[in-house]
């Protein structure tokens, strides 16, 4: 049976993270008119998160990289004014600064309730905020193939959307904290490889039958078959501050599932590296964001993360062309220069202690800039945001 040719729709989903604009801390309990205004506007486009300072937004199914962006700012451009309706601010970011996770108050939903009695103070430590990217990939087979392949190049989406370098108050050195806290959980982390579609379902109904998950959606790893739609989504990414690398990240995404179909056209594939390998890229990934180097494994050896960069842009371009969005491709090159947000928030900490601020104040001012460049390349009425 001929393999059905992927549609390569695509969704993005993005977790912000509620501020008051006084104290910068979280708002713990928002307005519940807060999330009901945004469900008017918005429809099952918006939707509560595990924590109630949290808010989730996806895009409807689209067909390109432009109507993605376009269906993504206006989501984000209306939750923020909602936000700023109610006397709060929106951020985007993989973590809170200073936030501390103990003190929040998780969403009333009885899937909520579920999960945090089944992960105990794993789920509580929740405060973090990722984006998700859906591909359209019709055939199962496919999708399965699709995802053995595509595992390579994860961390390097990660290392561009960094933007968790705090926690609690604490610079932990690392770019994605994040995804620490998330690794917490089971059933996270990268999937092993598999033959078909058939294997990875009998895995499902065998985690089922032994009643430790009670469905596929509750397999977290960085890359699935998604439980809902006919899509491979891409979930090892924290949430963008700036929404163009938002837009960068989705369209390096489906660039690389049309690469990897364009290779399976030619009877090639891209090589398929143990899990072990990869995840030591995830961790420099995780480590440095885009700041130092990762493994180039077909040379062995490490390279600058600026020169892999070059190598993925050419790599996909003609995709990249195909597809309508080469200047979303190479904005890569502008995140690489100006460093990711976690790179900037630290940047800005660095400065504002320097220049005499305790380190309270000086994480303030990293919400602050948190707040600014959330709502950069926005369509927002003059004085909103």
């Amino acid at each position: 049976m001929p393999t059905v040719q992927p549609s390569l729709t695509m969704g993005i989903e993005e977790e912000y993270l509620l501020v008051d604009p006084t104290t910068r801390d979280l708002a713990i309990d928002p307005p519940k008119e807060l999330m009901a205004d945004c469900q008017q506007a918005l429809g099952e486009q918006v939707m509560p998160e595990f924590l109630r300072a949290q808010i989730e937004i996806g895009t409807r199914v689209c067909h390109s990289v432009a109507e993605a962006r376009q269906d993504l700012v206006m989501m984000r451009s209306t939750v923020l004014q909602m936000a700023r309706k109610h006397g709060l601010a929106l951020i985007a970011a993989g973590t809170h600064p200073f936030a501390q996770w103990n003190e929040q108050l998780h969403t009333d939903k009885e899937r909520y309730h579920i999960l945090a009695n089944s992960m105990q103070g794993l789920a509580r430590r929740l405060l973090i905020c990722g984006m998700h990217v859906h591909i359209g990939i019709e055939d199962e087979d496919l999708r399965i193939d699709m995802m053995n392949q595509v595992r390579y190049f994860l961390p390097h989406l990660l290392a561009l959307s960094t933007s968790s370098p705090f926690w609690r108050g604490v610079n932990t050195g690392l770019m994605s904290y994040r995804l620490s806290v998330f690794d917490g959980l089971p059933r996270t982390g990268l999937p092993d490889r598999f033959e078909s579609y058939g294997e990875y379902e009998r895995l499902v109904n065998q985690m089922v039958r032994a009643g430790v998950i009670d469905e596929a959606s509750k397999i977290w790893w960085d890359v699935r078959p998604s439980a809902k739609f006919p899509t491979l989504e891409m979930r090892m990414t924290d949430v963008c501050t700036r929404i163009d690398d938002t837009v960068t990240i989705a369209a390096f995404y489906v660039c690389i599932i049309s690469m990897l179909k364009r290779l399976k056209l030619n009877n090639q594939r891209w090589r398929i590296y143990p899990r072990t390998l990869i995840d030591e890229n995830r961790w420099l990934a995780q480590r440095h964001g885009t700041g130092d180097s990762m493994v180039d494994f077909g040379k062995g050896e490490r390279v600058p993360f600026g020169e892999l960069m070059e190598e993925l842009i050419e790599l996909v371009r003609e995709d990249a062309e195909r597809l309508d969005c080469v200047a979303e491709v190479e904005h890569a090159r502008e995140i690489v220069a100006r460093g990711t947000s976690a790179q900037r928030q630290m940047a800005l900490f660095t400065e504002a202690t320097e220049l005499g601020a305790d380190e309270r104040q000086a994480l303030e001012q990293v919400v602050d800039m948190l707040i600014e460049e959330t709502a950069m390349g926005l369509d927002l009425p003059e004085g909103v945001g």
